[in-house]
């Protein structure tokens, strides 16, 4: 079994091991970093640190998949570090991808076991060994099928903004009604989708602003900030073809509200 270092440097990417900080990016309790990679911005995100975390030269960057499986998002070359300019306490790093590895970036995972630390030197006990390099690099699953789908506001985000064509396909041609769960409390939101563009359309509205027009949802986000949508997640309770009339969908909607209490104990 191979270490990522050892084929990396035997891929051609250039940097010096020995001065080279591990970034063991995890969940922060407000985002996780798989997200920020599947939607383009983990670089960015990256170079806002709390402290002074990359005292090295070179960043090595794995993002947690659970498990102790990790993703290489990439090698990095470190160009400076100031102050943030807009967050007090915090620092802004100037970073640069290294060149050579444009192929190999969200398509190794390794196996590692972490203790607590984030942050950690590269040194000869720290083996990051590879288990799987995929034919191509890690996105966003295909859609999974009406009755498996069970995703994080962050994730619909990616998909909406990202148009996943496999999501778009199935969601923009199908009603119904769907799910809307408040993780941190469990209290319910019952919607329905009944116009030309289904679920789909829907759903682009609240991954717009996160509560779509509805007014419980508009409530809530304004008690407990905008970035509170992060504990929502969504799901599909029953699906109706392009067909079925706006009474129809109606019923059934009322249907789960019922099942689920949600007028009662949730969000309706």
């Amino acid at each position: 079994m191979i270490g990522l270092v050892p084929f990396l440097t035997a891929s051609g990417v250039r940097f010096d091991s020995a001065k080279t900080k591990i970034h063991l990016a995890c969940w922060n309790g407000h985002v996780h970093p798989i997200d920020v990679y599947y939607a383009g911005g983990f670089q960015a995100w990256q170079e806002h640190q709390g402290q002074n975390n990359f005292k090295g030269a070179f960043v090595l960057s794995l993002v947690d998949l659970g498990k102790g499986q990790w993703l290489f998002v990439g090698v990095y070359r470190v160009l400076g570090c100031k102050p943030h300019p807009t967050v007090p306490g915090t620092v802004q790093y100037s970073t640069e991808l290294l060149p050579g590895q444009s192929d190999l970036i969200g398509r190794i995972i390794v196996h590692y076991k972490r203790s607590r630390a984030s942050y950690i030197w590269n040194k000869p006990d720290v083996v990051l060994d590879i288990r799987e390099i995929r034919r191509e690099k890690m996105t966003i699953a295909d859609f999974p099928g009406y009755n498996a789908v069970v995703i994080s506001h962050a994730t619909l985000q990616i998909i909406i903004g990202q148009k996943i064509a496999s999501w778009h396909a199935a969601l923009a041609n199908i009603k119904g009604v769907y799910l809307i769960l408040d993780t941190s409390t469990g209290k319910a939101y019952v919607g329905k989708a009944s116009g030309e563009v289904g679920i789909w359309q829907r759903w682009c509205a609240y991954a717009k602003n996160g509560h779509g027009g509805n007014v419980e949802l508009k409530r809530l986000l304004k008690d407990k900030a905008a970035d509170y949508v992060k504990n929502f997640q969504y799901s599909i309770l029953e699906i109706a073809d392009t067909h079925a009339s706006e009474a129809d969908i109606l019923k059934r909607e009322s249907y789960w509200m019922e099942v689920l209490k949600s007028r009662e104990f949730g969000l309706n």
